[in-house]
């Protein structure tokens, strides 16, 4: 080889050397440009409801609560939710000792809950609940009704058993009577109706429906009793994380987000007057 062409091959080398080192200290550091969330853990029932909360064919967790929770990690994405399943006492203690920073399950406003943890100010959705009855009683239409009659037992805390309290708060001649239970079988309750073991329970809609289908046991609504609106519940402590969730769920209902949501899942826009749903129900039978 000659000294001219070792001259060319060493002026080569350095040339591809040096362009080497330059696209790779020109490459840009990707983790700097994308700062980690933070993780938010979250406390869902363990009680599976279609459509507010079930699992699909494969095992993964769906319905309207999860679509909600899926758009507001859209609205926040600096927020990355971490989910957890449990019974509805179990969730509000965890939230309360701050191992959830907000619980998920369809919880109703109560003076005692209020005390203890941070509401927002929009529901995310609501609760339409009825008395259920046997098929063959049309008695039974309103808590008017119920009195003198049987209850099945209920949580002492529960945002059904808040309903219940309030009317008798209201309506002190007509006592309803009812039996207080930490977990409550809407199962065995719904069993204990249609065997006249009580003489009505009363239950959110969607429960209603999505127990019987598989009980299949001989009962109807006996009457829509109200809609309630139901809300997460924060962690005391979570301040800036409860506003950034109420706010994005503001936008989600301005939008119809919310709405479109609620009728895919329950064919019924809940969010529009009780006249209407009323009549959406009817419609589905």
């Amino acid at each position: 080889m000659t000294r001219k062409w070792l001259v060319v091959i060493l002026t080569l080398g350095l040339i591809f050397s040096i362009v080497g080192c330059s696209k790779q200290t020109s490459a840009p550091n990707t983790s700097a440009a994308q700062p980690a969330k933070k993780v938010i853990n979250v406390g869902l029932s363990n009680d599976v409801t279609p459509p507010f909360l079930f699992t699909d064919d494969k095992g993964e967790l769906t319905g309207y609560d999860i679509d909600y929770l899926k758009e507001l990690e859209k609205k926040l994405p600096e927020y990355q939710f971490k989910y957890e399943s449990g019974a509805e006492e179990a969730q509000l203690i965890a939230t309360d000792t701050g191992k959830y920073d907000f619980a998920m399950n369809w919880f109703f406003r109560t003076p005692e809950r209020e005390k203890k943890f941070l509401y927002p100010e929009h529901e995310y959705g609501y609760s339409v609940t009825a008395l259920i009855t046997k098929s063959d009683r049309n008695d039974i239409k309103t808590f008017d009704d119920m009195v003198g009659k049987k209850f099945p037992p209920m949580s002492a805390s529960g945002g059904l058993r808040s309903i219940i309290n309030s009317y008798i708060a209201k309506n002190p001649d007509k006592p309803l009577k009812i039996e207080s239970i930490d977990e409550p079988s809407n199962t065995e309750n719904l069993k204990a109706v249609a065997s006249g073991k009580a003489d009505a329970v009363f239950l959110n809609k969607v429960t209603f429906d999505s127990a019987n289908a598989k009980l299949k046991l001989p009962l109807k609504v006996g009457g829509i009793i109200s809609k309630e609106p139901v809300s997460l519940v924060f962690n005391k402590k979570q301040t800036e994380l409860a506003k950034k969730i109420d706010a994005a769920t503001e936008e989600l209902k301005a939008n119809g987000t919310l709405s479109k949501l609620a009728e895919k899942w329950f064919k019924v826009d809940f969010f529009k007057g009780l006249d209407y749903i009323n009549q959406g129900f009817q419609q589905q039978k």
